[in-house]
């Protein structure tokens, strides 16, 4: 069976996003790195010279990125093999965008939990 391997990141809805991160780096010492967010960088346990991050980021309140959640968030879950999970997950019944996107920093698909909350699942390169 695929699991998820950690957090990818934290996504949520701000009225203004830049104000908001801007007092999250005031007050919690967070730094944004990129115009989106901030990375928090570690090491994996069992191969420690392998370095991960976690993404934590704001978005502009009228985004259509959760759609079609309603939610004012999303979780992005890191994942060893995307294309067997989200297999697994489709067998199983769970609703599953068609569409995987690539980039230079890894592969992604969706999900919708019972809840309604749109779920990013990010296979990073390897």
């Amino acid at each position: 069976m695929e699991r998820v391997t950690g957090i990818g990141g934290m996504f949520f809805k701000a009225k203004d996003p830049k104000a908001l991160m801007g007092w999250y780096h005031r007050h919690l010492g967070i730094v944004v790195e990129t115009p989106g967010g901030a990375s928090f960088r570690w090491r994996e346990p069992d191969e420690p010279e392998r370095e991960g991050y976690t993404v934590w980021s704001a978005f502009p309140d009228d985004t259509t990125y959760f759609a079609p959640s309603a939610k004012p968030f999303m979780f992005n879950f890191r994942v060893a093999d995307l294309d067997a999970l989200l297999a697994e997950l489709r067998a199983g019944g769970v609703p599953v965008e068609d569409r995987v996107e690539e980039y230079e920093y890894g592969r992604f698909g969706w999900i919708m939990d019972p809840e309604g909350n749109r779920v990013e699942l990010w296979e990073p390169p390897a």
